[in-house]
C-alpha cells in the first residue's frame, strides 16, 4: 500500500470571487504524493502552479477541499504552522537566507527550525566544525567563510546554501518555486544538479515548479502538467523517462501557449 506524504482532495481556490475578474486558480484539484516522490510541475502562466504551492504552504486559504500532510489534516493551517512540515525555496535567491546574518548563523537557524529554542541557540564550536564538513558538499569554498555575511554571496551561492539548509532539519515537504529562474544558465544547471543530489540522498518528498520543459523531464520521478487549475498530464517512471519535449509540444502545444515552455 502506498504511503502518501501529501494528499490534496477536491481543493478549489477562487480569486476575486463574484467579480468580472474572477479566477479559478485551482478547480476541484486532487493529487496524491508518495513519500520520497520528486515531482516536477509545469504549465502555462496562470495554470495554478504557484497557487498550488501557496495552498500547501498555508500562505493562501482554500475555498473548499482538504489538504493532508503526513496523515494530518492541515487544510486550515497558516504558513507559520506549516513551517513545521514545509521548506520552500523561492525564485529570488535572497528569500531563503538572512543576508545580514553570517553563513554559520543561517545554518544554525535552519538546523533549529521547528525546535524549541532557549537564549543560548547560537553557533557552538561543535556546530561550527560540523557546518564546515557539511559545506564541503557544495564545493564552493564556503566552509572557509563561515563568518561572512550571506548578503555578500552570489545568487547561485545563496541558492545552494538555501538548499543545503533544508537538509539540516529535513522537512516533510520541500517546495521549489522556480528556484533557478533568476540564475544564469550555467549556475542554474549546477544548482539543479545539487538539488537532484540532495533530494535523492535525503529522500525528500519534493514538488518543483519549473518553466523549463527539459528540466521537468530530466529531473524527478514524476511530472505533472497543470492547465486552468486542473491536472492535464500526470506521468512517471519509465514512461516519463521516454517522453520527449517534442511529443509534449505535439500533444499539448495549444494548451501550453507559453513561450518559455515551448522554446525549451
Amino acid at each position: 500500500m502506498a504511503e502518501y506524504m501529501l494528499a490534496l482532495n477536491g481543493v478549489t481556490k477562487i480569486f476575486n470571487k463574484g467579480t468580472q475578474d474572477e479566477k479559478r486558480a485551482l478547480d476541484n484539484f486532487s493529487l496524491e504524493v508518495e513519500k520520497g516522490d520528486f515531482i516536477t510541475i509545469i504549465g502555462s502562466n496562470g495554470a495554478g502552479k504557484t497557487t498550488l504551492l501557496n495552498a500547501i504552504a498555508g500562505t493562501v486559504e482554500t475555498d473548499q477541499g482538504q489538504i493532508i500532510v503526513n496523515d494530518q489534516d492541515v487544510t486550515k493551517w497558516h504558513d507559520f504552522q506549516m513551517a513545521r512540515f514545509v521548506s520552500r525555496v523561492f525564485q529570488s535567491p535572497t528569500m531563503g537566507t538572512a543576508g545580514e546574518m553570517t553563513i554559520e548563523e543561517n545554518l544554525c537557524m535552519a538546523e533549529l527550525r521547528g525546535k524549541r529554542r532557549g537564549l543560548k541557540w547560537g553557533v557552538t564550536k561543535s556546530r561550527r566544525l560540523r557546518y564546515k564538513e557539511v559545506l564541503k558538499v557544495l564545493d564552493l569554498g564556503l566552509e572557509e567563510r563561515l563568518k561572512q555575511a550571506v548578503g555578500l554571496l552570489s545568487g547561485g551561492q545563496r541558492q545552494s546554501l538555501t538548499l543545503l539548509m533544508t537538509t539540516l532539519a529535513p522537512p516533510k515537504l520541500l517546495l521549489l518555486d522556480e528556484h533557478t529562474a533568476a540564475l544564469d544558465p550555467r549556475t542554474a544547471s549546477k544548482v539543479l544538479d545539487l538539488t537532484d543530489t540532495m533530494v535523492r540522498e535525503n529522500r525528500l518528498t519534493t514538488l518543483m515548479v519549473t518553466h523549463n520543459m527539459n528540466h521537468a523531464l530530466k529531473y524527478g520521478n514524476r511530472m505533472v502538467m497543470l492547465h486552468q487549475g486542473r491536472i492535464q498530464l500526470d506521468i512517471q517512471g519509465d514512461e516519463k523517462k521516454k517522453l520527449t519535449v517534442a511529443e509534449i509540444v505535439a500533444k499539448f502545444g495549444q494548451t501550453l501557449k507559453d513561450e518559455t515552455l515551448l522554446s525549451c
